[in-house]
């Protein structure tokens, strides 16, 4: 049988130990001398922990759902070499469940006077700030039988920022964008369109864009073609309140909104328009203003990454005047809410006036797919009660629907894989139809 040097070391110490420092000790006691002596000697040979620099480097934000990698770089002053085993702590919501027990633990051999690195791959499975906790490391001796463990605080932050699963839907929208912008022959007029250009008539076309003297100066039927305006302003409320803490499916109905918001704003900002954000609950929250088109869809993540909904009810009032103050002139409105009928009727509907006489109002909401289940349930009491409950919850949002309708306000109710086109298409009717 190979004897390894561990084994051969043990035996030379025993064999010392039993013959000329204990030579009274027989069996198990030469034994147990010689383990200790040992244990002792390699704690003594341990690499010193507290001398140790340990630098951070590596990505700082990261899409949600999608790995982040940072790098620990441990640096060795000492003579001794360091055989180390190394816990990166991070809190639980920055692994996927049941992986950040392996993925935070490093096996690392750093020789003396030297540095060495190793990854840490994170998973975060929440939106927002994602910090490190210490870094423990367990120094071990030649044997590996005792070492030294010491814990250093190297800061470091990953933000999770939101998926933005929607943008699978962008590409088709943009190529209605182009239509609506006259790079294609399908042209569009309305009240808030611009004169674009001269062309022959075709079959189909408005007989009102017939151009009367250019035809007459060419001798055949022209027409004047018209594309949406640019440079409009649109603002994106995020209602951050009580509702949108309500959880469709695994995700609260924010995230959702979030999505939503996000392919609006990348739709908007390719058609040339300048896209701000607010997001209010009893106050406000965080408010996005101002920016470059190259600037917004950035900023606006990096916002959206630490929002959270708050466990009460949103102050309606200060949330429109918030509004107001953001958008001085015409503008298009989209407030991301609920549509439960308690919180429109005695928040929003009374100032819905102070928002339509200058302003397009878009109100869109979440609605959770699981009512259309039980509403179709039969079978038991049960299934009966629960049925005519849902029936009697979406009655009760077409009849709220309704009334912001007659209103004036354009209102979206949709499901969480549904709202963010549903917005991005309402957003491209009435640009087409020149409401904007």
């Amino acid at each position: 049988m190979a004897i390894t040097g561990r084994t051969a070391l043990l035996a030379a110490l025993g064999t010392l130990v039993t013959g000329l420092l204990l030579p009274s000790w027989a069996g198990i006691g030469a034994v147990t001398g010689a383990v200790l002596l040992a244990v002792a000697l390699d704690l003594v040979l341990a690499a010193p922990v507290r001398s140790l620099r340990i630098d951070r480097s590596g990505d700082t934000t990261v899409r949600l759902g999608e790995p982040a990698s940072v790098e620990l770089t441990v640096t060795n002053p000492a003579g001794r070499p360091l055989r180390a085993r190394i816990r990166d702590a991070w809190a639980p919501s920055a692994w996927r469940p049941g992986t950040g027990f392996a993925a935070s633990r490093h096996t690392l051999h750093v020789p003396g006077h030297e540095r060495r690195r190793v990854t840490t791959v994170l998973t975060p499975t929440r939106r927002g700030d994602h910090h490190a906790h210490k870094v423990t490391v367990r120094s071990l001796g030649p044997l590996g039988l005792a070492g030294r463990q010491g814990s250093h605080l190297v800061p470091w932050t990953v933000r999770a920022l939101p998926p933005f699963a929607s943008r699978k839907h962008l590409p088709s929208r943009l190529a209605r964008l182009r239509e609506l912008d006259g790079r294609t022959s399908v042209l569009t007029r309305g009240q808030g369109t611009e004169f674009d250009s001269l062309r022959e008539y075709l079959p189909g076309d408005d007989i009102r864009s017939i151009d009367w003297r250019a035809s007459a100066r060419r001798h055949t039927v022209a027409v004047r073609t018209w594309r949406p305006e640019r440079d409009r302003h649109i603002l994106v409320v995020l209602d951050t309140g009580r509702t949108s803490a309500g959880r469709v499916g695994d995700a609260p109905r924010l995230d959702a909104s979030l999505d939503a918001a996000l392919l609006l704003t990348a739709l908007a900002t390719k058609a040339g328009d300048r896209v701000d954000l607010l997001a209010h609950d009893l106050r406000k929250r965080t408010a996005v203003a101002g920016r470059s088109p190259g600037e917004i869809l950035p900023a606006f993540t990096n916002a959206m990454a630490v929002l959270e909904p708050a466990l009460y009810e949103t102050d309606m009032r200060a949330l429109v005047a918030t509004a107001l103050k953001m958008a001085p002139h015409r503008s298009l409105i989209v407030l991301l809410t609920g549509l439960d009928a308690a919180s429109v009727e005695d928040g929003l509907l009374p100032l819905l006036p102070l928002l339509t006489k200058r302003h397009e109002v878009v109100l869109a909401s979440v609605s959770d797919p699981h009512l259309d289940e039980l509403a179709a349930g039969r079978g038991t009491v049960e299934a009966v009660y629960g049925a005519a409950a849902a029936e009697q919850t979406r009655a009760d949002r077409r009849l709220t629907a309704d009334r912001l309708t007659r209103a004036g306000l354009t209102v979206i109710d949709a499901p969480p894989t549904s709202i963010a086109p549903a917005l991005a298409d309402t957003y491209l009717t009435l640009k087409a139809a020149g409401r904007l």
